[in-house]
C-alpha cells in the first residue's frame, strides 16, 4: 500500500534522486517507516490469500470485526526490529536526512506500544514500552548518535472518552478499555528520548475514533496544539533532553494551514514547529505565500478528505480535491500556452467552471464566464452556510477571488447575475463552449411533497429561517447532506426533536470514514434520531409516514468505531438482513428532502443540437453529481486541452 524502502536495491536510486533534488533547494527530507498496519490492515489478506492478518495480541480486524488478528511471535518482532533498523541504515546511506516513526493511530507500532492492544502474557514484549524502544535502540545502533530520528504518537487513543460505558458493552471495544494514559505516554516519551528519539509530534485518537486523528471539516483549527503544548512543558519541567544534549523540539499537527493560528503557537512557545498534511496537498507552496504575506491566494484545504484519504483507500493514490495538479506534478509540468487563441464560453461557476474558466484564461485564451447567481462557487455557497463548513466558505472565497485576479490579469470576463441560453450562446460566436451548469434535485414522488411545510435541503441551507422555532424536523435522506443539515439546524437552530430516514442500510455511506464517523458521534450526542432501512412512503401535515425494517440485524446507524467496506472487498461475515417493515409515523412540523441530485444536460444537449459551436464540453455535475474533487480535475483538464 505504501513506497518501500526495503526487500530489494532497486527502489534505492530513486529514492536517492529524490533526496538529492530536494537538496537542491536547501530542503531536508526524513522517511516515514512503519512496522506495518497490524489490525488496522486491509483484510484482503484472508479473502485473498486465506491468511490471518497480525497484531500485538488476539485482537479484532478494524474492517472486520469478526476476523481475528494473531499476535506476531517473537521471533517475527525481532525481524521486523531488524529490518527497520536496516531500513534506517539504508536510508542515511541514500542521502535521507532523518527517519521517521509511525507510531500512533493503531498502527502496528501503536498496537505494540499501547496496553490496549498489547495484552500478552509471555516473552519480553509483554512489557508495551520495549518494542518501541527496541525499535529506536536499533536504529541508534545501526546510524549512529547524530542521526535524527522522529516519532509520531498519540497522547491517547480517546477510547474511553469518545465512547464511555460503550466500551464495556461493545464486543469489539471491550478489548481496548485498558488503554495507555496520558501519565502512561509521557513516561514512554521520556524512555523514548533516552534510547535515542530526537524530535516528537503529537496528536490524539485512533482508527476506532477516526476523526481524531484526521479531522475533518467540521473539527476547529490547532485541534491539537494544547497537547503540543501539554509534552513541551513535561519536558522542560524534567529537563529532559535528547542524546545530543539539546531541548526535544515537539511539533503540532492538526489543521495548521491556517498562517496565523500556527504562526501564534509558534509565538506563545506552545510547540516548536508546525506539521502540514493536507494544506501542502491544496497548495505546496503554502510556505512561501505566507512567508511573502500572499494569505489569500493560498488555495485552501476544504476537509472533505475525498481526494487524498478516501481515494487512497478506494484504490487509487493520494490526491487533492481543490488542486488538480496535486501528484500529477510530472503530468502537468507546465501550463501549456495556447497553440491558437479561442473564443471561450464556459457556463456555471462552480468549482468546476471556475476552473476551466481561469485555466483556460492563463493559457492566452478569450474566456467570458457566465453564472446566473451573482456569486461563484454554485451548491458549495448553501453548503457553507453552517459554521462547521467554514472550510468550505474559504473555498467559496478562494473561488470568487481566483476569478478576480485572473480577470485582472488576463482575458477573463465575466457575465454574473445572467442565464446564457443556447440562443444567447450562438449569437455569442464561441469557437468553444463548456457547459458547467450543475444538477438538478431527484424529486423522490412521496405523497405529500407539495404540502407548504417541505422544503429541498439546499432551501433551508440559504434561508435558514423557514426551519427556525420548528419543535420537529424529518430529513429524508441521510447521505452526507442531510446529515449536515441535521447538525445545522440542531446545532445552530436550535430543533430539539430531529430524524434521519434512509432506504440503505449505512448513513452517509459515501463519505471519507473520519467526516462519517465525526458527524455521526455528534448527531448522537444532541439525540438526533438515525433511521437506516428505512422509506418515507407519504407525508401529512404533521408526520412522515415510513416503513422501518426492525429486522434484528439491520446494522446499527451509530456505529462509528467501524468503518464501511469498498464495495470489491468481501466480508464473508456479513449478516444476511431480511425484510420485516413495521408502519411508523414521525411528528413533523418541518419536513426537509436531501434525496440527491441528477445531472441536469437539457443545456448541453440543447447546445449540441443546434450545433452552437465547433467545440462542446460538458464538465462538472452536468456530467456526473459527485464531489469537488471530480469537478476540479475535469475543469482544469477541459482548461488545458482548449
Amino acid at each position: 500500500m505504501f513506497p518501500r524502502i526495503d526487500r530489494s536495491r532497486t527502489t534505492f536510486p530513486g529514492w536517492r534522486n529524490l533526496a538529492e533534488s530536494l537538496h537542491a533547494f536547501g530542503a531536508l527530507f526524513f522517511i516515514q517507516l512503519t512496522p506495518g498496519l497490524g489490525r488496522v490492515g486491509s483484510p484482503e489478506c484472508l479473502v485473498k490469500k486465506h491468511k490471518l492478518p497480525v497484531s500485538a495480541s488476539w485482537n479484532p480486524n478494524f474492517y472486520i470485526s469478526q476476523l481475528p488478528c494473531r499476535p506476531l511471535t517473537f521471533f517475527e518482532l525481532r525481524r521486523i526490529i531488524k529490518n527497520t533498523g536496516q531500513a534506517a541504515a539504508d536510508a542515511k546511506a541514500l542521502l535521507i536526512d532523518g527517519v521517521y516513526l509511525h507510531g500512533h493511530e493503531g498502527y502496528l507500532l501503536e498496537q505494540m506500544t499501547n496496553p490496549a492492544f498489547n495484552r500478552r502474557m509471555f516473552g519480553p514484549y509483554r512489557n508495551w514500552q520495549k518494542f518501541g524502544l527496541d525499535l529506536v535502540r536499533e536504529i541508534r545502533k545501526r546510524c549512529g548518535n547524530s542521526y535524527p530520528i522522529m516519532y509520531r504518537i498519540d497522547l491517547s487513543l480517546m477510547l474511553n472518552a469518545t465512547y464511555g460505558e460503550r466500551m464495556n458493552k461493545i464486543s469489539s471495544l471491550k478489548k481496548f478499555r485498558k488503554e495507555r494514559s496520558v501519565e502512561m505516554t509521557l513516561d514512554y516519551l521520556q524512555n523514548l528520548v533516552a534510547a535515542g528519539v530526537d524530535i516528537v509530534d503529537v496528536d490524539l485518537g485512533c482508527y476506532d475514533n477516526w476523526w481524531l486523528p484526521h479531522p475533518p471539516d467540521a473539527m476547529p483549527p490547532g485541534c491539537f496544539i494544547e497537547v503540543a503544548e501539554l509534552v513541551k512543558k513535561f519536558f522542560k519541567n524534567r529537563n529532559i533532553k535528547a542524546n545530543t544534549g539539546q531541548e526535544v523540539p515537539v511539533v503540532a499537527v492538526g489543521k495548521l494551514g491556517y498562517p496565523d493560528i500556527a504562526e501564534r503557537a509558534l509565538q506563545r512557545n506552545q510547540c516548536d514547529m508546525i506539521m502540514l498534511g493536507r494544506p501542502l496537498l491544496a497548495d505546496p507552496h503554502w510556505p512561501n505565500k505566507v512567508y511573502a504575506g500572499r494569505l489569500k491566494d493560498i488555495i485552501p484545504c476544504i476537509g472533505d478528505q475525498e481526494g487524498c484519504f478516501k481515494e487512497f483507500i478506494d484504490g487509487g493514490h493520494p490526491q487533492c480535491g481543490v488542486n488538480p495538479r496535486t501528484a500529477f506534478e510530472d503530468v502537468y509540468t507546465t501550463l501549456p500556452p495556447a497553440k491558437k487563441k479561442k473564443k471561450v464560453a464556459v457556463i456555471g461557476a462552480g468549482p468546476a467552471g471556475v476552473m476551466c474558466a481561469c485555466t483556460a484564461a492563463e493559457r492566452g485564451h478569450d474566456v467570458t464566464l457566465f453564472n446566473k447567481n451573482d456569486r461563484a462557487g454554485g451548491l458549495l455557497i448553501p453548503g457553507s452556510v453552517p459554521k462547521i463548513k467554514f472550510d468550505l466558505l474559504n473555498y467559496v472565497n478562494y473561488l470568487n477571488k481566483r476569478i478576480s485576479c485572473t480577470a485582472k490579469d488576463y482575458s477573463l470576463k465575466t457575465e454574473f447575475g445572467k442565464t446564457a441560453t443556447a440562443t444567447s450562446l450562438k449569437s455569442g460566436k464561441f469557437d468553444t463552449v463548456v457547459i458547467a451548469t450543475g444538477a438538478q434535485w431527484v424529486n423522490p414522488g412521496i405523497q405529500g411533497i407539495d404540502l407548504p411545510h417541505v422544503f429541498q435541503a439546499v432551501e433551508i441551507l440559504s434561508n435558514p429561517d423557514k426551519a427556525r422555532g420548528k419543535k420537529s424536523a424529518v430529513i429524508i435522506g441521510g447521505g452526507t447532506v442531510g446529515c449536515e443539515t441535521a447538525h445545522f439546524i440542531s446545532y445552530e437552530l436550535g430543533i430539539p426533536d430531529v430524524t434521519i430516514i434512509d432506504l440503505n442500510k449505512e448513513i452517509m455511506s459515501e463519505a471519507f470514514t473520519a467526516n462519517r464517523g465525526y458527524m455521526i458521534h455528534y448527531l448522537q450526542k444532541k439525540g438526533v434520531k438515525l433511521l437506516n432501512c428505512t422509506m418515507a412512503t407519504a407525508i401529512t401535515g404533521n408526520a412522515v409516514e415510513a416503513d422501518r425494517n426492525v429486522y434484528k440485524k439491520v446494522p446499527d446507524p451509530y456505529i462509528t468505531w467501524k468503518p464501511i467496506l469498498p464495495e470489491n472487498i468481501p466480508n464473508p461475515f456479513a449478516p444476511k438482513i431480511k425484510n420485516k417493515f413495521s408502519r411508523i409515523s414521525i411528528p413533523a412540523d418541518i419536513v426537509i428532502l436531501a434525496t440527491g441530485w441528477k445531472s441536469d444536460r437539457s443545456l448541453f444537449e440543447e447546445c449540441t443540437r443546434r450545433q452552437i459551436s465547433p467545440e462542446i464540453y460538458l464538465a462538472g455535475d452536468v456530467y456526473e453529481p459527485g464531489r469537488v474533487f471530480e469537478a476540479t480535475k475535469a475543469g482544469y483538464a477541459i482548461g488545458r486541452s482548449i
